[in-house]
């Protein structure tokens, strides 16, 4: 075997494609000789001819955006309140003492123990679903909005006021500016929570959506929709993490380390 024949395949075993490659080669091995019974878990083979099927009998696609509906809808909520009190918080001392005490008890309550809460107060409709996921989504947003206003470098504070900036060109030119990288990092963390929520939103008697696909799935064991309904979950949180890095890239030009990226 040649030198370059030798770096070739280092190159290849390096590879950050090459575990997931592997495995999914052994679980399909796994499941044709008869060690992964298809109840316990579908085929890599039988899992891709289902999602066609699904996707070409047009179940996959109105789930899906049934699923994204509510996300989007409970994330928009969640993004509002967030940033409206993370710049009361960040902004003003005395909203600073009323909320973030609030917010710090919000954050040690576990959001899936609301479930039966939101259930008594809401019924068993969309409402709950979409309080569920604004309500996961809120904090992450406030604190990394409320860290950025409170980290934004006093120099560059004194040097817009020697500008004679006043107070509210204060905040737009200079602390919320400063403050978007942390409010984009928390929007980042929000999707992914959203994404995780409306897995356990979902399960609320659900009619449709993917939450309803796995409940059907699960009933019937059939473990092939379960992991294609899976696959789709995790999309949804990379096809996020990916628009949020694409705001990144167009709000944050004026950053240089950004920029060298």
């Amino acid at each position: 075997m040649t030198t370059r024949q030798s770096s070739g395949w280092g190159r290849v075993l390096r590879s950050r494609w090459v575990s997931p490659i592997v495995l999914l080669l052994l679980w399909e091995l796994g499941s044709r000789v008869g060690v992964i019974p298809p109840r316990t878990l579908a085929a890599p083979s039988s899992v891709i001819v289902t999602l066609i099927d699904m996707i070409a009998s047009g179940e996959l696609p109105h789930n899906l955006i049934v699923s994204c509906g509510r996300a989007a809808i409970g994330l928009a909520i969640g993004s509002v309140l967030g940033i409206v009190l993370g710049l009361a918080a960040g902004l003003s001392r005395p909203g600073d003492a009323a909320i973030d005490p609030l917010m710090q008890i919000k954050r040690t309550i576990p959001v899936v123990a609301l479930s039966p809460l939101f259930i008594i107060w809401f019924g068993i409709g969309e409402t709950p679903k979409i309080a569920l996921i604004a309500f996961a989504t809120v904090f992450p947003i406030y604190l990394n909005l409320y860290q950025g206003i409170r980290g934004v470098d006093v120099r560059l504070m004194d040097a817009a006021r020697s500008f004679g900036l006043n107070r509210w060109e204060l905040i737009v030119h200079v602390v919320l500016p400063g403050a978007l990288p942390s409010l984009l990092v928390g929007f980042r963390y929000s999707l992914s929570i959203a994404v995780l929520m409306l897995v356990i939103a979902e399960q609320i008697n659900a009619s449709s959506g993917l939450g309803y696909l796995i409940n059907n799935a699960r009933d019937f064991m059939r473990t092939d929709i379960i992991v294609v309904c899976l696959m789709v979950y995790a999309a949804l949180g990379l096809a996020g993490d990916l628009l949020v890095r694409g705001i990144e890239r167009r709000a944050l030009v004026w950053r240089p380390t950004l920029v060298a990226a």
